[in-house]
């Protein structure tokens, strides 16, 4: 991936610059959409139903899980069709096609960080603390970076071969959304049903999100290896799965 930096960064800007370039509001569609999204369900979720008592208020609870889930569910979308869309550039030239899966994730890592922006609003807004426990959401990001580009390798690949596998991605993200503490703490979920959540490492990553940056405290650290854990075997066999297909990406494509 050092050897091919100069393309990774060429297509991650592409990426960036095609995306709104013929839109008026530009690069603040970024900011808005996660916004919105966020005072929709602010609404319903803090008025109409009602949770209990989370500590913070409610927009920037659901902001500090909305965040994370975005770019998990945006970049396994946008990665499951990136081989399709670069078809030419596939059949031209010779180079690691998990650079096009990466470059997407960069651009996707760069919306999400520029999103973040609303997050720190909210906190001033709030007037809750900053704290040095916030410095370990680089390395938990870096985790779930791991992971998604695990995923993201694989579907992208599995979606090149059996195009039902967008449409069966489509039905078990929306499961998986609401298996997710996005919405909702964990702790108002049944006592009986919470070993989901010690099986999805989204559910990890959020809380552990949410803990360093809303709890002023460590995540919990075995949550986190087992996060850890899933997501670089998650990456090996995916990638093992990638390389082994590759070869045939231009036949298909």
């Amino acid at each position: 991936m050092i050897k091919y930096w100069p393309l990774i960064k060429k297509l991650t800007l592409r990426e960036i610059k095609a995306r709104y370039k013929q839109s008026f509001l530009g690069y603040f569609w970024v900011i808005l959409n996660p916004f919105f999204q966020m005072l929709i369900m602010s609404f319903v979720f803090s008025t109409i139903l009602r949770f209990g008592d989370l500590g913070v208020p409610y927009p920037v609870f659901l902001f500090a899980g909305l965040l994370p889930w975005s770019f998990f569910s945006l970049s396994l979308s946008s990665s499951m069709e990136i081989l399709n869309s670069s078809s030419s550039l596939i059949k031209k030239i010779y180079f690691p096609r998990e650079v096009l899966v990466l470059s997407t994730l960069l651009a996707k890592a760069f919306d999400f960080f520029l999103a973040s922006l609303i997050f720190i609003l909210l906190m001033v807004f709030f007037r809750l603390p900053f704290t040095a426990y916030m410095l370990l959401f680089f390395p938990l990001f870096l985790i779930q970076f791991v992971f998604v580009y695990g995923m993201s390798l694989l579907l992208s690949a599995l979606n090149l071969f059996y195009r039902d596998v967008q449409y069966l991605f489509n039905l078990v993200l929306t499961l998986w959304f609401y298996l997710t503490p996005v919405i909702y703490a964990t702790e108002f979920f049944p006592d009986r049903y919470r070993w989901i959540f010690r099986l999805n490492p989204m559910s990890v990553f959020i809380n552990a999100y949410r803990q360093v940056l809303l709890g002023g405290d460590f995540p919990n650290w075995a949550s986190v290896g087992v996060g850890l854990i899933v997501s670089l075997a998650v990456f090996v066999v995916s990638h093992r799965i990638f390389k082994k297909l590759e070869g045939a990406f231009a036949d298909v494509v």
